[in-house]
């Protein structure tokens, strides 16, 4: 029994026992650098996106910032592009998360080709807003609202997409509001409570873009990892 015993314990403390342990913690060690390394990557994008877009805004003085902060297109809004960094990140991260929860993985149009095609299209858009004049606002709330749905359903055509581009373009209005409200800063000529009214469409294709880059992230992963496994 003792020797029995001692064999059992060698065992445990040898490769065999540490065979299911050690693989077990060296996936969730991965899975763990992995999402640091997803979100970090889709933090740098978001950042990026940011300062290019509120570029375009403020050449077209769309928006208005105070004078004191106002040196440089990094500092026009120091806290702007951390903030749409960290939006960008969570909203990269959840895209595959809910889909992995729903059962239904998302492979329409998987490729990073199809992901770069939608990053040039939400610039288009933003570039349309900044730059194309309208008869009026409602018109171009129409044209920009046609164009984020157009975009959807060309790079995403998910129900889940759709909801939660929704859902987060309707949060992120109802926090500039705030922020607008409380004076951190303003659009010029707000037509709809402060803010412009077409800002939910641009939130709404950044969401969907921010989504694609996300799940082709976490797709390419999947593939890396199975790869991996596949020659181990």
């Amino acid at each position: 029994m003792a020797d029995t015993w001692k064999v059992r314990g060698g065992q445990e403390k040898g490769g065999s026992g540490l065979a299911p342990r050690g693989p077990y913690i060296a996936v969730i060690t991965n899975r763990t650098v992995n999402l640091l390394i997803r979100g970090v990557m889709l933090f740098s994008v978001g950042v990026f996106l940011a300062l290019v877009l509120n570029l375009l805004q403020v050449q077209r003085n769309v928006t208005l910032f105070p004078p004191d902060v106002i040196a440089s297109i990094f500092s026009s809004a120091w806290w702007m592009p951390p903030c749409c960094g960290t939006a960008a990140a969570m909203i990269g991260l959840l895209y595959p998360c809910i889909d992995s929860r729903l059962g239904e993985p998302h492979k329409f149009k998987r490729e990073w080709s199809s992901v770069m095609r939608c990053v040039a299209v939400f610039v288009g858009i933003n570039h349309a807003s900044a730059k194309v004049d309208f008869a009026n606002n409602v018109q171009l709330s129409l044209t920009l609202a046609a164009l984020s749905v157009g975009l959807w359903w060309t790079f995403d055509r998910s129900r889940s997409g759709f909801g939660l581009g929704v859902a987060i373009a309707f949060l992120a209005t109802l926090t500039t509001q705030l922020l607008v409200y409380n004076g951190v800063f303003q659009y010029t000529s707000p037509d709809f409570l402060y803010i412009r009214s077409w800002l939910p469409c641009i939130f709404f294709a950044g969401v969907i873009t921010m989504g694609n880059i996300g799940r082709q992230l976490a797709m390419y992963e999947c593939k890396v990892v199975q790869e991996k496994t596949h020659q181990d």
